[in-house]
């Protein structure tokens, strides 16, 4: 059996722009993407590809084995400027499972992005079918929302109406802070299931209550801010060596 080490040095990440992407990373992304979601068609895939500039690989021992997609955008909230962090199909074969090479590449990516997009707020908007995807969250962002703990404050909750309006029309319900998608990309079999014993978990149990259809592929808008003094301890580790940002 490998250790973790083992498994932190044979899987690697790097930030790619969308527009540099080749044939065989367009094919091994919807190959990932179908492979794990129901409701996946190539059209569909790039559609969606086409709507993000940035791009995340992941490779183990030379293999690819995942890839999260980012549209970063400036925009306008009552007349104030903030820079947005939007995540798109995010995939992780179990081969990458063990390795942290997601989250400390995703965290150095978007430390690296800060520098070009760099007025105003520097936001993460998430929206997420399945736990596991929330679950990053309390992990390594002390403050985010929505959140088991604490109401979201009025602040929060308008601008994450705003954002989700202007990216998701009529498709976001802002009364529950879901949007249905009239396509929406499921997981397949047991990676939709929640196992045994996870329910007990607090902020698991919070993101069901607040997304009941997410097995259908509904997905609960959430919002954070990026800056290195919304880390937690673990995402401090994860951010371990980057430049100021």
């Amino acid at each position: 059996m490998s250790s973790v080490a083992e498994i932190e040095a044979a899987c690697t990440g790097r930030l790619v722009a969308r527009q540099l992407l080749q044939e065989h990373d367009l094919s091994q992304m919807y190959g990932l993407l179908s492979q794990h979601f129901e409701g996946v068609t190539p059209a569909q895939f790039q559609r969606d590809l086409s709507e993000k500039n940035w791009v995340i690989l992941l490779e183990k021992g030379g293999c690819f084995v995942g890839f999260s997609t980012l549209l970063v955008y400036e925009t306008s909230v009552d007349g104030e400027i903030c820079s947005v962090v939007y995540s798109g199909d995010t995939i992780v074969a179990s081969e990458g499972w063990n390795a942290s090479t997601l989250p400390r590449t995703w965290i150095a990516s978007v430390a690296q992005l800060r520098k070009r997009y760099h007025r105003g707020l520097f936001l993460w908007l998430l929206i997420t079918s399945g736990f596991r995807t929330y679950r990053f969250l309390p992990l390594f962002w002390r403050e985010f929302f929505p959140r088991f703990d604490s109401q979201t404050p009025p602040y929060w909750k308008r601008l994450t109406d705003l954002l989700a309006a202007e990216r998701f029309g009529h498709a976001y319900d802002a009364r529950t802070g879901v949007v249905h998608f009239q396509n929406p990309q499921r997981l397949r079999g047991p990676l939709a299931e929640v196992p045994a014993g996870r329910h007990r978990d607090s902020h698991v149990k919070f993101f069901l209550s607040r997304n009941p259809a997410h097995e259908r592929g509904d997905e609960l808008v959430c919002l954070t801010e990026l800056s290195p003094h919304n880390l937690t301890p673990a995402g401090r580790r994860m951010a371990a060596g980057l430049a100021p940002w």
